[in-house]
């Protein structure tokens, strides 16, 4: 009999003992004592899982400090799982004072030993200059490696490398591939990313069904950038039947999770009454909200339902504070309103 199958028959035993003598030992109390009995003479797979205990509240109170304690114990004996663990610690500062020198340490470790989440960590480190000097050759390394295993994000983030040329040569049909195995495997910001490639023909030929295609499935998973781009497909009759109704809803859908562009959208829907009731005073709110967030297109509309009294008293000098608002925003037709109405001495 092994040494460690020894401890855990004496710990069984202990337990035993402890039923037949009606101690009120539960079941993750047992769990917890033969894990900590066994991590403590340094079996590295109790020592993660007490780790992971600790850190999850999962039959203990949560104590980050002591997580990262037996966190240490299995990473320094070469388990992958708890040097990633401590790497996402203190990345994230939980129990430990941020320290990205330390991640990227931790994250070597696992990924030299492949692990595929510290692979694209450590990507991810290595682009955004966190713990390192910034290599985006080094950053594609990572990314390669993982996304080679299959790990969406890492394919994701090497489309975009490809399709924005970062760290290396623009290769748009590259891209397309890294794309299409994420958006295969549900990855929805590849989804949409595959649709935005369909619908510009960039690197695959032009297909605006298809582009409708892949942003549904982002869409449909509620990613507010499809649901955009399906209500102007909709709008459009891009690759589909034109269909205002279903555009409106689209945007809204975008919209009610404060996507700036469906706001706009929107507004201009209910403005002109396309798709939906005309409602100036929905219009009105919508363009608010936008120009809230800074959009010079929706202050330059709310310049214009100012001036022609739409869903708001009429008002000149309004419409002219909204002009302006958007000209120093950089809209040229809004600086031509705001001069029209200068020189009415408005």
């Amino acid at each position: 009999m092994t040494l460690q199958a020894l401890k855990r028959m004496l710990v069984y035993r202990v337990m035993v003992l402890g039923v037949l003598l009606k101690f009120p030992i539960s079941a993750k109390a047992m769990n917890l004592a033969a894990s900590t009995n066994l991590a403590e003479n340094g079996d590295m797979s109790d020592q993660f899982q007490l780790g992971s205990m600790y850190e999850n509240s999962k039959g203990v109170h949560q104590d980050f400090a002591i997580a990262i304690k037996w966190y240490k114990k299995a990473a320094n004996q070469g388990h992958t799982d708890a040097q990633f663990r401590l790497g996402s610690m203190f990345e994230n500062a939980k129990g430990v004072q941020q320290d990205y020198t330390i991640v990227v340490k931790w994250y070597q470790k696992a990924a030299n030993q492949g692990h595929i989440r510290s692979q694209f960590k450590l990507g991810s480190m290595y682009e955004n200059a966190k713990g390192v000097q910034q290599d985006l050759t080094m950053a594609i390394k990572w990314y390669q490696k993982s996304a080679n295993l299959g790990h969406t994000d890492s394919q994701f983030y090497l489309g975009l490398m490809y399709k924005n040329g970062v760290g290396i040569s623009q290769d748009f049909t590259v891209a397309v591939k890294w794309f299409q195995k994420a958006a295969d495997q549900g990855h929805i910001g590849s989804q949409f990313k595959l649709g935005l490639m369909y619908k510009n023909g960039f690197g695959i030929a032009q297909d605006f069904s298809m582009a409708v295609e892949w942003f549904k499935k982002s869409a449909n998973q509620g990613y507010a950038d499809s649901q955009f781009k399906l209500g102007l497909m909709y709008e459009n009759g891009f690759g589909i039947t034109q269909d205002f109704a279903v555009a409106v809803q689209w945007y809204e859908k975008a919209a009610n999770q404060n996507h700036l562009s469906a706001r706009i959208s929107l507004g201009e829907m209910y403005s002109s009454g396309q798709g939906v009731l005309q409602n100036y005073t929905r219009a009105l709110e919508l363009f608010q909200k936008a120009a809230e967030q800074g959009s010079h297109s929706a202050e330059f509309n709310l310049g214009l339902m100012h001036l022609e009294g739409y869903g708001v008293r009429q008002s000149k000098v309004m419409a002219k504070e909204w002009f302006g608002k958007s000209c120093d925003n950089g809209n040229q037709y809004a600086c031509d309103r705001y001069r029209m109405l200068n020189t009415e001495e408005y």
